[in-house]
C-alpha cells in the first residue's frame, strides 16, 4: 500500500515537474493563483457596507443630495458624451464609437419592429433612452470603488433621522456594536446611542439602480409615456377601458369589473416595474459584497460576469415591456363585445 502510494506521488510530481519546464510562464501563474486564493482565506476584509436606502453624502448638507443621485449624473453625463463623440464626425463608413453606437442602435431598433411593427419609430427613442440608462447604471454598480470608496460620518449627521423614524426600529434588525440583532423597543436606545458613538461609513456612489427611488421614477415616466401614446391614438377614448358602463344588466357588471381591473393593471404595471430592476440589481450588489467579504480573490469572478449579464438581460426587460404596453395602449377596445 505504501508502496503504491509512493509510486502515485512519484509520477504525479514528475509531471508537474515535466509541466513547469515545459510552460514555465503559465505555471507561473497558475502557482500564483492558488497561492493568492490560499491567502485570501486569511486576509482581514472589512465588512461590506449594505445599504437598503440611498445615503446623504455630505453630513449636515441637503438630505437629497445622496450618492445614487450623484451616480444617476455621472451616468447622464457618460451617455451624453458618448452621444456627442459617436455622432460628432459621422461618416458612411462608420469606425470606432460610431460603428458600435450604430450596430447597438440598430438591434435595439430591429426587436422594436418585431414588437411594436411600423408604430416602433414612435416609440424607439423613449425605449431606446431607458435601455441605454438601464444598462449604464445597472453595470455602474461593478466599477472598482462603488460602494468602496466613501467618507466616515459621524453618529451626529443621522440623530435626527433616528429621532424622526425610531418608531421604525421596533422589531427591526439592527448592527448594535458589530452584532446583528432583533431591535425591541428597549433596546432602541442602546442601538442608537452605539450608531452615534461609532458613525457610520457612507459610499460616495451607488448604482442608481439599486436605489428604489430611482426604479420608481423610471416606471412612473414609463407608466405616463403609455398614457400619453395611448390618449395621442385613440384620444379620449382611450379612458374608456377605466371604466366601461356599456352593456344591460349582468354584461354591464362584468364590463365595469374588468375596467376596474384595467385601471388596477395600470398601477400594478408600476409596482412590477419598480421591485423587478430594483430586486435584481440590489440582490446582485449583495451577493457580489458577500463573495468578496468571504473569499476576495478569483471566487467572486464568476458573479461579476453574472451581474454582467443580469444587467443587460432587466435593461431589455424594461425597454421591451416599455414597447409592449406602449403598443397595448394604443389598441381600441371600442369594438370588442363580450
Amino acid at each position: 500500500m505504501e508502496s503504491t502510494q509512493k509510486n502515485f506521488f512519484a509520477r504525479f510530481s514528475d509531471r508537474v515537474v515535466a509541466y513547469v519546464n515545459a510552460n514555465p510562464r503559465r505555471a507561473l501563474i497558475i502557482a500564483g493563483s492558488v497561492l493568492l486564493l490560499i491567502i485570501s482565506f486569511f486576509m482581514s476584509v472589512p465588512i461590506p457596507h449594505v445599504s437598503l436606502a440611498p445615503q446623504p453624502i455630505m453630513e449636515g448638507g441637503p438630505t437629497w443630495l445622496t450618492n445614487s443621485l450623484i451616480t444617476t449624473f455621472l451616468v447622464d453625463l457618460f451617455l451624453i458624451i458618448v452621444a456627442y463623440l459617436a455622432t460628432r464626425k459621422m461618416s458612411l463608413v462608420p469606425g470606432g464609437l460610431q460603428n458600435l453606437m450604430e450596430i447597438t442602435i440598430e438591434y435595439l431598433y430591429g426587436l422594436a419592429e418585431g414588437v411594436a411593427g411600423k408604430a416602433a419609430s414612435t416609440y424607439f427613442a423613449w425605449a431606446a433612452t431607458i435601455f441605454l440608462f438601464v444598462l449604464v447604471s445597472n453595470w455602474s454598480g461593478l466599477l472598482p470603488g462603488m460602494g468602496s470608496i466613501g467618507v466616515f460620518q459621524s453618529g451626529h449627521a443621522v440623530e435626527g433621522a433616528t429621532e424622526e423614524h425610531g418608531q421604525a426600529l421596533d422589531q427591526q434588525l439592527a448592527m448594535v456594536d458589530g452584532n446583528l440583532m432583533l431591535v425591541e423597543a428597549a433596546d432602541r436606545a442602546t442601538a442608537t446611542a452605539a450608531a452615534e458613538e461609532e458613525g457610520h461609513f457612507v459610499p460616495l456612489f451607488r448604482s442608481p439602480s439599486a436605489d428604489l427611488n430611482v426604479t420608481l421614477a423610471l416606471a412612473l415616466a414609463t407608466m405616463v409615456m403609455v398614457q400619453v401614446h395611448g390618449i395621442r391614438a385613440l384620444g379620449g377614448g382611450y379612458f374608456h377601458k377605466f371604466w366601461n358602463t356599456s352593456g344591460h344588466g349582468f354584461m354591464k357588471v362584468i364590463n365595469i369589473f374588468v375596467s376596474i381591473l384595467e385601471a388596477l393593471s395600470e398601477v400594478s404595471r408600476v409596482i412590477a416595474f419598480t421591485f423587478r430592476l430594483f430586486g435584481n440589481i440590489f440582490a446582485g450588489e449583495v451577493v457580489l459584497a458577500t463573495m468578496a467579504y468571504l473569499i476576495a480573490f478569483l471566487v467572486p469572478v464568476p458573479f461579476f460576469l453574472l451581474e454582467i449579464l443580469v444587467g443587460v438581460v432587466q435593461a431589455l426587460v424594461f425597454m421591451m415591456l416599455a414597447l409592449v404596453f406602449f403598443s397595448m395602449a394604443t389598441i381600441s377596445h371600442g369594438g370588442e363585445h363580450h
